[in-house]
């Protein structure tokens, strides 16, 4: 019989109205359990860790992400799979940070959560429950049918650090454009084999070494040098820089110097697009050739929270900038698709 662990940090999911105030306040597990009888019926052996603090998802942080890391880690021999109940709201971030932070992995790690309450008449959050736990304990031929970090969310199943929440009043809460989702929940559980990534080989490494040292700079028509200068000359290590399509920038002088100084003073910047659909050409237009000259660094099609968290986990884990840029570009957790 599989066995499950089933890790409860707080969210929507795991809300209940006061009955007095009305307001939404947080739930223990056994609570949630009992809005579920269907559990019992999933032919599994379902082991809960409950944050003591119970979180709102906004409140989330790396070394949230660590303690998560260290319970799978603890309970990595002892069980198939993980399930853990997040808030909606930063869950892309943590499933992105943990998908690197997890190196060879093997087991199935699934995010879920609900937007309504798990004891609202019309909620989301049983389905999302079960079908979660039926993904996490899923095998073949003894092997897990999915060993990566996910997303489960309204009858879809997303590689965690390409998807993103778009949506904060539809049960469709996440999306993810530029790769195909991994599973869909019907009549029957369909996996996309081809779309799924092999199995981690040798042993689980966690990364618990995540440096926060990260500014973002979104660009927009007009934006100041002030303002550019700024963010560039903040206390950080890695810049994460929104550009326009394929990853154009203005061709003004005094903007791509300005690059070029933080590059030269050791600073890591990665070109990620604003638009949620497609990827970075650095190069392919005369307004971002001067950015692959001057070596910043190509971001493909990552989503924000891809691209925020790999920049944290290759920062704690490399000292040297080039390498650190040279790994942006690479593809290590399925989160990118190289040129």
């Amino acid at each position: 019989m599989s066995q499950i662990l089933i890790i409860y940090t707080g969210g929507t999911i795991g809300m209940m109205s006061d009955p007095v105030t009305k307001v939404l306040v947080p739930i223990n597990f056994e609570q949630i359990m009992d809005n579920v009888p269907e559990l019992e019926k999933l032919n599994c052996k379902i082991k809960v860790h409950s944050f003591e603090q119970i979180i709102d998802s906004s409140n989330m942080n790396p070394e949230i992400w660590g303690e998560l890391a260290a319970l799978i880690e603890a309970n990595y021999d002892q069980v198939d799979g993980f399930v853990i109940l997040h808030g909606s709201d930063t869950m892309a971030f943590t499933a992105s940070a943990l998908s690197f932070m997890l190196q060879n992995l093997n087991k199935p790690v699934i995010f879920t959560g609900s937007q309504l309450p798990i004891s609202a008449v019309r909620t989301d959050a049983k389905e999302n429950l079960m079908t979660a736990i039926e993904i996490a304990k899923a095998k073949k031929n003894d092997r897990s049918r999915v060993p990566e970090v996910c997303i489960y969310f309204d009858y879809k199943l997303f590689r965690g650090n390409r998807a993103f929440k778009y949506n904060s009043s539809k049960f469709e809460a996440f999306r993810s454009p530029n790769y195909p989702i991994l599973a869909e929940s019907g009549v029957h559980l369909r996996f996309s084999i081809n779309d799924i990534r092999e199995p981690g080989e040798g042993p689980l490494k966690v990364h618990n070494n995540l440096v926060s040292d990260v500014a973002v700079l979104k660009l927009y028509p007009g934006i100041s040098p002030k303002v550019v200068k700024t963010i560039l000359d903040a206390d950080v290590r890695g810049i994460v820089m929104e550009t326009f399509g394929a990853g154009n920038t203005t061709t003004e002088q005094w903007f791509v110097d300005l690059l070029k100084e933080a590059i030269d003073n050791g600073k890591v910047i990665l070109d990620i697009s604003q638009c949620k659909v497609g990827t970075v050409e650095l190069g392919r237009y005369e307004t971002s050739k001067q950015l692959k000259d001057i070596g910043v660094a190509n971001g493909y099609d990552m989503t924000y929270e891809a691209a925020v968290t790999k920049m944290m986990y290759l920062l704690g884990e490399i000292d040297d900038p080039k390498e650190v840029k040279r790994c942006l570009e690479m593809d290590l957790r399925g989160e990118l698709t190289e040129s």
